[in-house]
């Protein structure tokens, strides 16, 4: 069988490389650089994503050996109907490993047509490391790598205005270009670099906070063969998204000349603020996936379909959207019902294998994004603990522990995260005593919660309750305490 690349795909184009990306990933694929493709088919745009992938193992290799080539699918409902559709996309010029290749990832600010960047590196990629160098081949987190990229371009084109970029991350936190920003600045500072270059940063580059959301189930590894026989060909990066996106970006409204989306009819909206979108998104949408994950994969589910159309897991997470969640947010009713509604169609989407392990990344720092900001209000709001997402950040710490069912589960988070865990369930010695010890250390990790939320009246106890219930009696019994 013949493998993907532009000897085996004749429609292959070329364009001129316009946009740095930083991840290679499922999502960004199945967006952005799909985005991109779509312009380009419809010669509104006419240039390629060069991918850097921002820690040393990942996909570059296998995009370099398909000339950046692969087969994106998308499933699910379109204007009402189900469809199930595919297409190669031709967006994508090389990848780099800058672990490997760093003067060729630097090279890269040397090219005058290169105006856009955009980024996913999940929640926790923007953050700080103070150990980070400019010296460094590489710098170890991410901003620290654009501020070096960034520093290159302004020595390169001596400080040209005309040089700057127009900066869009996608990680899902809350105002992630400002935050980006804000650390570019900082390395800029504790780097000693000129003040000029500064004023560069500030007056010749916009940075854009930016909401996206597609869900993408990523590799179709439980059918691939089927998926194989079907294409005709090998394609070692296949991807599946569902069919709804939207990307919303708040920036100066000149950007969709250089940038025309609305153009393509695509949903991209460019707006003033984006903070109605992002609460609506993050807290029902994004909230309801990540208090999911642990309930429901203890439970003994592997997949969002399977939890929605499960009696009990489905009605648990309905629950906690209706009840606990929209009841926390500052918008009509009415527009948070309906979107809620179309969230739950979303996950139900009989073609979308979106498997609870690939949401479980960094869910640490996900639970603080997107539930705990919830549980917070609602306490503030009703003076009590909402008990479904209590139930969740109990069943958080269960999965920490790594076993279900005597399977290991393969976590995935920052590695203070990983120690912080690995120590607390090692002093466990099956008393409550020694639990609640266990949930006092996890809900006073600050680092994490940005606060210590033993001082939450209550939580610790309940935590520990539910916590307790889960390990002596199993997930299944110790859900119905909260149904």
């Amino acid at each position: 069988m013949e493998i993907l690349n532009k000897e085996f795909f004749k429609e292959y184009k070329k364009y001129p490389e316009k946009v740095l990306q930083f991840g290679e990933g499922n999502f960004l694929r199945a967006f952005v650089d799909w985005i991109i493709d779509d312009m380009n088919t419809k010669a509104l745009f006419n240039g390629s994503v060069v991918v850097v992938q921002p820690i040393n193992n990942g996909l570059v290799n296998k995009l370099n050996e398909q000339d950046g080539l692969y087969t994106l699918y998308l499933q699910g409902l379109k204007n009402g109907i189900a469809v199930r559709e595919h297409k190669i996309v031709n967006s994508i010029s090389r990848g780099i490993n800058p672990y490997e290749n760093y003067n060729e990832y630097l090279k890269l600010a040397e090219n005058p047509e290169l105006r856009f960047i955009v980024s996913n590196t999940t929640e926790a990629g923007i953050s700080f490391n103070e150990n980070d160098k400019l010296e460094d081949l590489p710098q170890s987190c991410y901003p620290a790598k654009l501020t070096a990229f960034l520093y290159h371009r302004f020595k390169t084109f001596k400080g040209d205005k005309n040089k700057g970029f127009i900066i869009i991350p996608c990680e899902l936190i809350d105002r992630n270009g400002e935050k980006l920003k804000n650390l570019v600045l900082r390395y800029a500072e504790i780097w000693n670099l000129e003040k000029k270059f500064i004023d560069w940063i500030n007056e010749a580059n916009v940075f854009c906070c930016s909401l996206v959301d597609r869900i993408v189930p990523g590799y179709p590894k439980d059918r691939i063969e089927e998926v194989r026989k079907e294409l005709g060909y090998e394609d070692q990066l296949v991807d599946v998204g569902e069919q709804f996106h939207l990307w919303v970006i708040e920036g100066p409204e000149w950007i969709k000349n250089e940038f025309p989306v609305d153009k393509a009819g695509l949903n991209v909206k460019f707006v003033n603020s984006m903070a109605p979108y992002r609460t609506r998104k993050v807290r029902i949408l994004n909230g309801a996936h990540t208090a999911m994950v642990f309930v429901a994969y203890l439970y003994g589910l592997n997949t969002v379909e399977e939890v929605m159309n499960h009696q009990v897991i489905g009605k648990y997470v309905t629950d906690l959207v209706y009840k606990e969640i929209i009841p926390t947010l500052n918008l009509s009713k009415e527009e948070l019902e309906e979107f809620a509604e179309s969230v739950i169609e979303r996950f139900k989407n009989p073609y979308v294998k979106h498997y609870l392990m690939s949401i479980a990344l960094n869910s640490m720092s996900k639970f603080e994004t997107r539930d705990l900001p919830s549980l917070l209000q609602y306490v503030n709001i009703n003076n009590e603990l909402p008990s479904k997402l209590v139930f969740s950040l109990a069943a958080l710490m269960e999965f920490y522990k790594g076993n279900r069912n005597g399977e290991n589960i393969n976590l995935v988070d920052n590695k203070d995260i990983l120690v912080l865990y690995k120590e607390a369930w090692a002093n466990y010695d099956g008393s409550k005593e020694s639990l609640r010890n266990l949930v006092q250390t996890i809900l006073g990790y600050e680092k994490n919660w940005k606060m210590n939320l033993n001082k939450v009246k209550g939580l610790t106890d309940k935590v520990t309750e539910y916590l307790f219930y889960i390990e002596n009696e199993g997930i299944t019994e110790a859900i119905k305490r909260v149904m």
